[in-house]
């Protein structure tokens, strides 16, 4: 129970990588505020958080609206009374290759990708800086590191995110707050699923460990960054990639 006591702020968290997160984190001892634009699948994940004997909070927010984000995390201090951990996970995809990609798509995926998650740290770090202990956790992607054709925006945002992270790492660890960013390279989430099995054995190929990533995989990387033994880890990014880029 190394996150014993802890509580932790996961966006994005109903489905997919950030459940997988919410429920790692849980397990490991942390109650977890769930927060997600789909508040009853937040539900259904703050439900299987209390079956591990943990408490839990589901919460909707539009991440990309600072006003929101500030009320998610002033709610959660009110309920829970701290946070510990952020993880910024939540985030979209509008692919499209540049000359086909509308202005709002553009829009629309840097909104929610990287200010939401300026707004996510803005509203949490006020708490931590008082209390002179955090742990965030921004969650970016391979293709911010390499690019990728017809994701643009998507790639951009998770460039912007890795440059978010070093520079609150730089400002905030004084405040004994730790910021790192995890870069997942292809995960088996229903995303993915979503592909033809040829098109999925394609990916593996390019990737030397020969599969895809899990949610799980992703969840342990974080659990890591954010455990009590990781506080001189600061402005890194922690590329979970089975090898595809390095």
């Amino acid at each position: 129970m190394i996150l014993k006591d802890k509580v932790a702020l996961v966006t994005g968290a109903a489905q997919g990588i950030g459940r997988a997160i919410a429920l790692k984190l849980a397990a490991n001892g942390a109650d977890v505020v769930i927060v997600d634009m789909n508040l009853d699948k937040a539900q259904e994940a703050a439900r299987e958080v209390e079956r591990l004997g943990r408490r839990a909070l589901a919460l909707r927010a539009n991440i990309a609206n600072l006003q929101e984000a500030e009320a998610m995390a002033d709610e959660a201090v009110e309920k829970l009374g701290v946070v510990h951990i952020m993880v910024n996970n939540a985030g979209i995809t509008r692919d499209a290759l540049i000359l086909r990609m509308k202005e709002e798509d553009w829009d629309a995926v840097i909104n929610v990708n990287l200010k939401g998650v300026f707004n996510c740290t803005k509203a949490v770090v006020k708490y931590m800086s008082k209390q002179r202990y955090g742990r965030i956790v921004n969650i970016a992607s391979i293709v911010g590191e390499m690019g990728n054709a017809g994701q643009a925006n998507y790639a951009a945002s998770k460039a912007g995110v890795i440059a978010l992270t070093k520079t609150v790492a730089r400002e905030f660890a004084t405040r004994n707050i730790t910021c790192n960013a995890v870069a997942p390279g292809f995960i088996d989430t229903a995303m993915t699923q979503a592909l033809s099995e040829k098109v999925k054995e394609e990916l593996a190929k390019q990737i030397p460990m020969g599969r895809l990533g899990t949610p799980e995989d992703v969840a342990e990387g974080v659990l890591f960054l954010v455990s009590e033994t990781t506080g001189y880890i600061t402005g890194q990014v922690l590329n979970i990639n089975g090898g595809m880029y390095m």
